[in-house]
């Protein structure tokens, strides 16, 4: 995975809100995932249109903290959802 990386929800997954319970989940075939906030939102930008580069600086900012201490951890969140099916490059 590389900086120029364009991540995004492959066809027949998607992020939904779930008013019932409260939070989010992420729906795949045969898969469901419960999400915390981060998690979240590291998904909403997944859209296809955004570098991984621009996903990070993106959340850098709305979190207050510098780039180099949270690429790490939406890596590895990504690589992860990758590797599920989840997510694609």
């Amino acid at each position: 995975m590389d900086d120029a990386s364009m991540p995004r929800l492959p066809a027949g997954v998607r992020l939904q809100e779930d008013k019932v319970r409260g939070g989010w989940t992420l729906l795949g075939p045969e898969r469901v995932f419960q999400l915390d906030e981060i998690a979240v939102e590291i998904l909403k930008r997944c859209t296809g249109e955004a570098s991984l580069a621009a996903i990070e600086k993106d959340l850098a900012k709305t979190f207050d903290a510098e780039v180099d201490e949270i690429c790490g951890d939406v890596r590895e969140f990504l690589t992860g959802m990758v590797e599920k099916g989840m997510v694609v490059l």
